[in-house]
């Protein structure tokens, strides 16, 4: 038997897909990650991306890596736990620290590795992580690496996760939900899980990839939301959104990041993240405490598309924030969907299973401050003539 024998197999259904017209992954982007990026040679008003407050063209941001390169070159050579610490990744584990009301931070080279190293360093023999069914990959990823058990219960069923926590009752427990769902864009039930983990001896971490800068008074994420920025004992986050780079981030007391600075195996044998990469996610910070103003349009174009897709008819699901669904069921009739969106010039994402349940494919649009609303109209009338072409509104 060859090992091979399967990617073969797979690259020849790949093919089929593709010459169907239905592959829309690795679309080659000429352009920066704005409201309107250069894609197939086109310009496309883009829907797809995380970069919510627009700060991946920010001059300030793109300076502020320069000169990080420019006094400490393009990379570290080394884990921070021997060669790879330098004096910003302490300055920026402390300003993150500060900016959550934390005791202490830990940054990695990744979000995914934050997840990684998080999880597998405290759910250990004799642990439990329970986590909500719509958790992001990188949570379960996680688990699976780690020496404990992990369960999942229905999305936001807190009947079902107070029963697993009443049948773990006597393990050492850590609930893991992502704040803000990445691909439905609905929050999680953040109070009714903090006063679940406290009945039952619990600790609560939120993986608020997509909810940093975008929720809350001051872009704290969906702890400071809910007004629950106290009782959330481990908050993670990513540089890859709302922070114009690329990394990721622990922010817990000093106790904990220090035991995962020294037990967490994504961190301990990563190389460390890169200097322009440590000022830029510095830089994005400064910004998103001084222009709320950044937040408030964000919210302003969240709120004009959400209306506007719903009186067209469409299916936005549960969504609440700048990520926002459009749910069409049908895996094909999704794919055909984004083909026609790209022929008008709109770029989104096609989501079908396994990364959603079975009938329930959509098509996720973002929004981001910088999107005007002349490109969100155009965007509107694209979704109108398509939806209506293929049926799936009146």
């Amino acid at each position: 038997m060859d090992i091979f024998a399967k990617c073969f197999a797979f690259k020849n259904r790949l093919e089929t897909v593709k010459q169907g017209g239905q592959y829309f992954y690795f679309r080659k982007i000429c352009s920066v990650q704005g409201p309107e990026v250069i894609c197939k040679g086109r310009r496309m008003i883009m829907l797809g991306s995380n970069n919510y407050l627009g700060l991946t063209e920010d001059p300030r941001v793109k300076e502020a890596a320069i000169v990080a390169i420019k006094k400490y070159g393009t990379g570290c050579a080394g884990s921070r736990l021997l060669n790879g610490t330098i004096d910003i990744h302490e300055e920026l584990e402390a300003q993150i620290a500060q900016f959550f009301h934390q005791e202490a931070a830990i940054v990695f080279s990744t979000g995914m590795q934050a997840n990684l190293g998080c999880i597998q360093a405290l759910v250990d023999n004799g642990s439990i992580a329970i986590l909500d069914k719509y958790d992001h990959a990188s949570i379960i990823d996680g688990c699976r690496l780690a020496l404990g058990e992990f369960k999942r219960y229905p999305h936001n069923d807190m009947g079902a996760l107070e029963k697993l926590l009443d049948k773990y009752k006597d393990k050492e427990k850590l609930i893991i939900v992502d704040g803000v769902f990445s691909m439905e864009g609905d929050l999680a039930n953040l109070p009714q899980i903090v006063r679940l983990a406290r009945q039952y001896d619990a600790r609560v971490m939120v993986d608020d990839a997509h909810g940093i800068g975008v929720m809350g008074k001051n872009g704290r994420g969906t702890a400071e939301h809910f007004g629950l920025e106290k009782e959330v004992d481990i908050i993670m986050g990513t540089f890859s959104k709302s922070l114009a780079t690329i990394g990721g981030f622990i922010t817990a007391c000093k106790e904990v990041v220090e035991y995962i600075k020294h037990v967490g195996r994504a961190f301990l044998f990563s190389a460390s993240l890169a200097p322009p990469l440590v000022a830029a996610a510095s830089m994005a910070f400064r910004i998103i405490e001084k222009e709320p103003e950044r937040r408030k349009r964000l919210w302003d174009n969240t709120h004009f598309w959400l209306n506007g897709l719903k009186s067209l008819g469409f299916d936005t699901g549960h969504s609440t924030t700048p990520v926002v669904p459009v749910i069409i069921g049908d895996a094909e009739k999704t794919f055909e969907m984004c083909r026609l969106l790209e022929e008008e010039g709109v770029f989104v994402s096609p989501v079908v299973p396994p990364a959603v349940p079975p009938g329930r494919a959509l098509l996720r649009t973002s929004l981001m401050a910088t999107h005007t609303q002349e490109q969100l109209e155009r965007a509107l009338d694209a979704f109108a003539k398509t939806g209506r072409k293929l049926g799936i509104i009146p």
